[in-house]
């Protein structure tokens, strides 16, 4: 994998000490997580003694004071491992960054330092059973009552739901608001407030390790310095930190048609037919060519992207653009190659399959691609 051209020797080194970190406490166990469907929080602590969780955060904290790239070579390394480690993106790279961006000291304080430790697992409550993309029409109620927020609703498909300990939580503070999405706040909610409570571990199709799941309030009691940023203040916090969501999601795309094409690779020089390997049919070299073709141009456009976001630049259209892009095909190369792999390919011991599991919901969440493309289109000045 060629280095981006942002990457200096001390981003190499990050990534070659991660490495060798995953290649011990992770990949020798990832099987059984995705059996047992959960990755021990044991190995979150772990994440947090070596300095991989939130290296962001300022120092005062107890953070590295990291710039962004080096949470692109985290969720790329993870991803390597298996899509069932994008909790620990979401951690890092889309939660704590509201905490960051929008918190008041105390909060700071209180939060961030167990967010780098492993002791928070973070997680973010938007999605509703009748509620996905259109978050202005979400239902979960938050009433102000002295000093607490009172809350009435649920919330589903929650990523880090089981093992997650702190979650920041969309509601709406003002529910005759309008235009609606003016009535929605941000709060973080611990696991131990009374009046929250976890649903079952969702069974999902792929991503099996990493936990999903459904989350309860029933008269749940909040204090009101748990609010995140200004009331009424959350549908622009979300827009806001929405496209950095996005381009992780992008990344871990890419980084698993990398992947995909790699095994493919080494399957087809070694697997034989007709007395030859498969490599040597000019179908499978058209194949595979088309496929290294577009991981290239998905490469190219992730490097300028991600440093145009690290520059702080507009980015929104670009990032729905490779959202929609990189996941959709991710979502053919991983067709292709369970094809070029015959019947191997759907077998349960062979990593192509798990790939071609995992990769079909990153079309779907953080915005579905049919979402993107209406923010596309939005842009060019298509009303």
């Amino acid at each position: 994998m060629a280095r981006y051209r942002f990457e200096t020797d001390e981003h190499e080194m990050f990534r070659e000490t991660l490495r060798k970190f995953l290649a011990k406490e992770a990949v020798p166990h990832f099987e059984d997580w995705e059996r047992n469907r959960l990755i021990p929080t044991a190995f979150w602590k772990k994440l947090g003694e070596m300095g991989f969780l939130c290296p962001q955060v300022e120092e005062a904290y107890g953070g590295l004071g990291l710039d962004f790239s080096y949470g692109v070579i985290i969720g790329e390394e993870m991803e390597r491992v298996g899509a069932g480690l994008t909790g620990v993106g979401l951690h890092n790279d889309i939660v704590v960054p509201y905490i960051e961006a929008y918190g008041t000291e105390e909060q700071k304080q209180q939060w961030l330092p167990g967010c780098i430790s492993g002791d928070y697992i973070t997680g973010v409550a938007m999605t509703e059973p009748g509620t996905g993309s259109d978050l202005a029409n979400i239902r979960t109620t938050a009433i102000r009552d002295g000093e607490h927020f009172v809350v009435n609703g649920q919330k589903t498909f929650i990523t880090n739901g089981i093992n997650g300990n702190l979650f920041l939580v969309v509601v709406k503070t003002d529910p005759q608001s309008q235009p609606k999405h003016r009535g929605i706040s941000l709060l973080m909610i611990e696991e131990r407030t009374p009046g929250f409570s976890k649903g079952r571990k969702l069974d999902k199709v792929g991503m099996h390790s990493q936990d999903t799941a459904e989350l309860y309030f029933e008269d749940c009691r909040v204090p009101a310095d748990n609010l995140i940023g200004e009331e009424g203040k959350g549908f622009t916090y979300l827009m806001e930190k929405l496209q950095q969501e996005r381009l992780i999601v992008a990344i871990a795309a890419q980084t698993a048609s990398e992947d995909m094409l790699e095994m493919t690779l080494d399957y087809v020089k070694s697997r034989q037919a007709f007395g030859r390997s498969i490599g040597s049919f000019q179908n499978t070299q058209f194949k595979l060519a088309e496929v290294a073709t577009k991981i290239e141009l998905g490469k190219a456009f992730l490097e300028s992207l991600i440093e145009d976001h690290m520059a702080g630049k507009d980015v929104v259209t670009k990032v729905s653009m490779a959202k929609y892009w990189i996941t959709e095909t991710a979502r053919d190369i991983a067709t292709e190659c369970m094809q070029l792999h015959g019947g191997y390919g759907y077998m349960e011991e062979y990593k192509i399959a798990r790939r071609f599991r995992d990769i079909p919901v990153a079309s779907i969440y953080a915005g579905t691609n049919e979402v993107m493309k209406m923010i596309i289109a939005k842009n060019l000045g298509l009303k």
